[in-house]
């Protein structure tokens, strides 16, 4: 989850950062290219979050 959420927030600053600079336009792709990553992990955690290995002691 923490990954998750530290994804998000790197994607939001380099879009702000990608958006307020100019020349830096490829910083704004950059953050939509990490957000987009980060939404297809996030499903595919809740998609699979349900089954729960034990532990063999």
């Amino acid at each position: 989850m923490r990954l998750f959420l530290l994804l998000i927030i790197v994607a939001i600053v380099l879009g702000i950062i990608g958006f307020a600079v100019h020349g830096l336009f490829y910083l704004l792709v950059i953050g939509a290219l990490v957000l987009a990553v980060d939404l297809v992990y996030g499903a595919m955690r809740v998609r699979r979050g349900g089954r729960r290995h034990r532990r063999v002691r």
